[in-house]
C-alpha cells in the first residue's frame, strides 16, 4: 500500500524517539528516515512529531497515525506467524494485563500457553492501569467492574469472582471468633466509602458500628497481607482465600458479593493467531 514503507519508518521514530534509534532499528540512514517523516507529513499535510532538544515527540495526529501504523505492523507480523503456525509455531510477542489479584485465575492459561508457543515473547502486566487496547499497550486485558464499552473493544466474560469475610487463626485465637450482630471490639481491614464500587462495601456500612475499629487501606493486596498477619477481619476473593489454609470463614462467600471480571480485546486483533490460541487456553 502506498506510503507503507514511510509509515513503517514513521513507527520505528514514535516507538524510539530519536532518529538514530530508528535509523539503527530499521538498518537504513538518518537521512532516510527524517525524508521519510517529511513524505508522511506532507502526503497528510500535518505535523506528525514535535521535534526538541530529547528527540521528537507524537502530535495528535502523530497518534492517531501511530494507532493506525501499529495495528497494521501486529497484523502484517500475525500473517507471517500464521504460516509458522501451521508448521505448529507461532512467535512474536502477546502482552496480558490484569489486576493482581486475578493473576492466580490466569496464571493457568499463561503457562499452557507458553509452554505450547515457547516462541512467543510472553508479557504479563499486573496493574491497576487500564491498558489502552488501541495504542497497542495490550493485547489481552482483564478487567474488573462494569462492561467496558469502549468501541471497538471485543468483550467477553471471564468469570465472577466472590468474595467471604475472612479472619487468620491467630486474630481467632486471640480475639475469639466474630459473630455477626456482635462485632464490637473487633478490628476490620478495608474500607467503607459511600464512593466505594467494590461489592462488600455495603455491608461494611450497615453492619460496623462505632464499636468496630476499621483499619484503613485502599489496595486489595495490602488487604490481604493485613488480614493473614492478623490485623483484623477482612473480605477476600474466595480464589485467594481457599489456598491459605491459616484462614478462618467467618461468613462464606457470596453471590451478593461478587464482581465480573471482562476479557477485552481490540477487534483490530481479536481474530489474530496468537491472541485466539491464548483465549482458547482461558
Amino acid at each position: 500500500m502506498q506510503y507503507w514503507t514511510e509509515l513503517r519508518t514513521a513507527l520505528m521514530l514514535a516507538r524510539h524517539g530519536s532518529v538514530s534509534a530508528a535509523a539503527e532499528a530499521l538498518g537504513v540512514h538518518r537521512a532516510t528516515v527524517n525524508r521519510h517523516v517529511d513524505t508522511l507529513e506532507g502526503a497528510f499535510q500535518t505535523r506528525l512529531f514535535q521535534r526538541h532538544a530529547r528527540g521528537y515527540a507524537l502530535t495528535e495526529s502523530g497518534q492517531e497515525m501511530l494507532e493506525v501504523a501499529g495495528r497494521a505492523d501486529e497484523m502484517f507480523a500475525d500473517l507471517a506467524g500464521r504460516n509458522r503456525g501451521r508448521s505448529g509455531r507461532l512467535s512474536g510477542k502477546l502482552v496480558v494485563t490484569a489486576l493482581a489479584g486475578a493473576a492466580p485465575l490466569i496464571a493457568p492459561a499463561l503457562r499452557d500457553f507458553h509452554f505450547e508457543h515457547p516462541e512467543i515473547a510472553l508479557e504479563f502486566t499486573a496493574t491497576a492501569d487500564l491498558a489502552r487496547l488501541e495504542h497497542g499497550e495490550a493485547h489481552v486485558a482483564f478487567r474488573a467492574g462494569p462492561k467496558p464499552e469502549t468501541p471497538d473493544y471485543v468483550v467477553r466474560l471471564f468469570r465472577h469472582v466472590r468474595f467471604g469475610l475472612y479472619a487468620s487463626r491467630d486474630y481467632v485465637r486471640r480475639r475469639g471468633r466474630p459473630e455477626i450482630g456482635a462485632l464490637d471490639g473487633h478490628s476490620f481491614v478495608g474500607f467503607k466509602e459511600e464512593t466505594s464500587r467494590l461489592p462488600f462495601a455495603g455491608w461494611m456500612r450497615d453492619h460496623l458500628g462505632a464499636g468496630a475499629r476499621l483499619i484503613r487501606v485502599t489496595d486489595p493486596e495490602v488487604l490481604g497481607t493485613t488480614v493473614r498477619a492478623g490485623l483484623g477481619i477482612g473480605f477476600l476473593a474466595e480464589h485467594d482465600a481457599a489456598r491459605d489454609p491459616d484462614l478462618v470463614e467467618i461468613l462464606p462467600p457470596s453471590e451478593a458479593w461478587s464482581a465480573p471480571i471482562w476479557v477485552v480485546t481490540h477487534v483490530d486483533l481479536h481474530r489474530t493467531e496468537k491472541v485466539q490460541r491464548f483465549l482458547e487456553k482461558l
